[in-house]
C-alpha cells in the first residue's frame, strides 16, 4: 500500500467529516483505483466510514440534536435495507458503474443545497409527508449497502430539498445514518462471502484507520468555524464530482 493512499484517506476524512459525512464514497473509489480485490473494497471502506462518523454521532447526541429530528423512522427502514444491500453480490464493473452514477447525482445535489443553504437552526415546513424521507432512506440504504458506503451524501441533500429539519439536525441525522448503515452493510458484506479471508490484506491496510481518525479529528475542529461551512461543502461537492467523472470514464472507456 502506498503512502499516498494513506495521505489521501486522511485528507478525505478531514474534508468529509467537516460537513458531517464519513467519506465512504471516495474511500471506495480510491480503493478501486488502487487495484484492491473487489471483496475487500467495501469492507475496508465501511470500517473507515464507521470510524469517522462514530465521534460525530456521539457529539450530536450529547448536544441534543436528535431530539425531534425524525432520525429513528429513517434508521428503522434504512439499516435492514443496508444489510440486504451488503448481502447482494456485485462485480467490479457493476460497482464502478453504480458508484459513478450515484456520486454524480450526489455531487450535483450537494452542490445545489450548498448554493441554497439557510440558517443552521432555521425552523422548517416540510414539503413532503413524514413517510417520504424513511422511504427514500430505505432506497438509499440498499444502494449504500451494495456499493459499500454509508449513504449520507445521498440522503442529506434529499433531506435539505424536502426541508426535513434544520441544517444542523440534518447533519446529525446524516452522521447517524452513515454510522448505522456502515455497520449493517459491513456485516452483510462479511456474511455474503463465506470464503476464507486473507487477513494479511487487512494487516496491510491497517494504517488507513489511524489516518482517518487523525483526519476526522481535524475535520471536526473545522466544523467549529475555522472555515465557512458553505466553502467546505462546495469543495466536497467538487471532489465528489471529480471522483464520479473518473469512475464513469473508467466504466465506459
Amino acid at each position: 500500500m502506498s503512502f499516498l493512499l494513506i495521505i489521501g484517506f486522511a485528507i478525505v476524512a478531514l474534508i468529509y467529516s467537516s460537513v458531517g459525512f464519513g467519506g465512504g464514497s471516495t474511500y471506495t473509489a480510491m480503493l478501486v483505483f488502487s487495484g484492491l480485490e473487489i471483496y475487500f473494497v467495501p469492507i475496508i471502506s465501511l470500517f473507515c466510514n464507521l470510524t469517522v462518523t462514530s465521534s460525530g454521532v456521539w457529539k450530536s447526541w450529547k448536544s441534543g440534536l436528535y431530539e425531534g429530528s425524525g432520525v429513528l423512522p429513517i434508521l428503522a427502514v434504512s439499516v435492514p435495507a443496508a444489510f440486504l444491500g451488503g448481502l447482494t453480490p456485485v462485480s467490479r464493473e457493476m460497482l464502478v458503474l453504480l458508484l459513478g452514477f450515484a456520486l454524480l447525482i450526489a455531487g450535483l445535489q450537494l452542490g445545489w443545497t450548498t448554493l441554497s443553504v439557510r440558517n443552521p437552526d432555521a425552523t422548517v415546513k416540510r414539503k413532503l409527508p413524514g413517510f417520504a424521507a424513511p422511504l427514500i432512506g430505505m432506497g438509499v440504504g440498499y444502494l449504500s449497502g451494495v456499493v459499500g458506503i454509508g449513504g449520507g451524501i445521498f440522503l442529506a441533500p434529499v433531506l435539505h430539498f424536502v426541508d426535513w429539519s434544520s441544517p444542523r439536525k440534518i447533519a446529525a441525522i446524516a452522521s447517524a445514518y452513515i454510522a448505522a448503515n456502515s455497520a449493517a452493510g459491513l456485516i452483510g458484506k462479511i456474511i455474503s462471502n463465506p470464503m476464507v479471508i486473507d487477513r494479511g490484506i487487512f494487516y496491510d491496510f491497517w494504517p488507513l484507520i489511524p489516518a482517518v481518525i487523525i483526519g476526522s479529528f481535524i475535520g471536526h475542529k473545522f466544523m467549529l468555524g475555522v472555515f465557512p461551512e458553505r466553502l467546505v461543502k462546495g469543495i466536497t461537492a467538487i471532489l465528489i464530482l471529480v471522483v464520479a467523472a473518473r469512475l464513469l470514464y473508467q466504466s465506459f472507456a
